[in-house]
């Protein structure tokens, strides 16, 4: 695909904005906003941190939704269509969007979340009341041990934002950092790193393609923005091959049921599971939660390998 000249990229970028309206617009401009949300009903919610999901009152029309739609579909190098009615992309701002067109939904509709213009450290973390300080200075150890850590829970848990916050740690400064997801979220203090990301578009890019050729790259570290199919297995060779020190979000509905997830997704394209692999690779899970209150990190736990007689070794930290 040849690359968009600087004077196309602007318009097409300006399009967008004003395809998207002043009320998104200054929702993704406002520091507390974290995701913008359209319904095929056109009705836009947003959510801000610490306050949870909130009606705007404003009513998007269909045709503007629907402009939105194929103007982020262009941007990725996509198009959507009553055949193609997904779309993945990441907007000009860095902003994540996922798309959805009829006939799949009544209407054309669409998420947006920001990129987080401030990464939040674990000390923040524990001010803010999410996890304990026993809890941040475990997390804190694993990444310097080089152990790989599994960043567990539901959606719109704060995965991504506590694997930026442990991907901001010292230990990752030094080190060569292969960062690999679908859309671009995560950010690094690594000097030297690079950032791949999937195609959906043809030829498709898939994410166990990268993690292969992640080992190719001559990485120390391997990070996963999310685990959500068979590129686990890969996942799971590459960290048991001489690339410790990785960190991967993945959903999952306790810190337990990550093994038990990972192990699903691996079923998609191995008939044998590998759980003493996986007791050998994974070093920490750490489950993030949702409550009324706002994020918690539920619980750590520390994997010490898998018997056949006790299955995995977990202890609660």
């Amino acid at each position: 695909m040849a690359l968009t000249d600087p004077v196309t990229a602007t318009r097409k970028s300006d399009a967008l904005a004003q395809a998207l309206g002043p009320a998104v617009a200054s929702a993704l401009a406002a520091a507390d906003v974290v995701e913008v949300m359209v319904n095929a009903d056109g009705r836009v919610w947003v959510e801000r941190a610490g306050r949870g999901r909130e009606d705007t009152g404003v009513v998007m029309s269909a045709a503007d939704a629907e402009r939105v739609l194929r103007l982020a579909a262009d941007h990725a190098g996509e198009v959507v269509t009553h055949d193609q009615p997904l779309i993945s992309a990441t907007l000009p701002g860095g902003e994540r969007f996922q798309g959805i067109y009829a006939p799949v939904a009544a209407g054309p509709c669409f998420v947006i979340r920001k990129r987080p213009s401030v990464i939040f450290t674990l000390e923040d973390f524990v001010t803010q009341g999410v996890m304990d300080a026993c809890h941040a200075a475990a997390l804190a150890a694993a990444v310097e041990r080089r152990e790989n850590i599994l960043v567990a829970g539901g959606t719109g848990a704060g995965k991504t934002t506590l694997a930026n916050a442990l991907l901001a740690l010292p230990a990752f400064a030094d080190d060569r950092v292969i960062i690999i997801e679908d859309t671009a979220e995560l950010q690094c203090s690594a000097m030297d790193q690079l950032a791949l990301l999937t195609r959906r578009a043809a030829p498709v890019v898939t994410m166990a393609d990268l993690v292969r050729t992640a080992l190719r790259l001559r990485p120390d570290r391997i990070v996963i923005g999310e685990v959500r199919d068979g590129s686990a297995l890969d996942m799971l060779k590459a960290w048991n091959t001489g690339h410790p020190g990785g960190v991967a979000t993945l959903h999952a509905n306790s810190a337990a049921e990550a093994l038990d997830r990972l192990e699903d997704l691996i079923g998609e394209v191995s008939q044998r599971v590998p759980r003493r692999a996986i007791g050998q690779a994974i070093g920490l899970i750490a489950f993030l939660t949702r409550t009324s209150q706002g994020r918690a990190l539920q619980s750590v736990l520390s994997v010490g390998g898998w018997s056949e007689v006790t299955g995995y070794r977990l202890t609660p930290i």
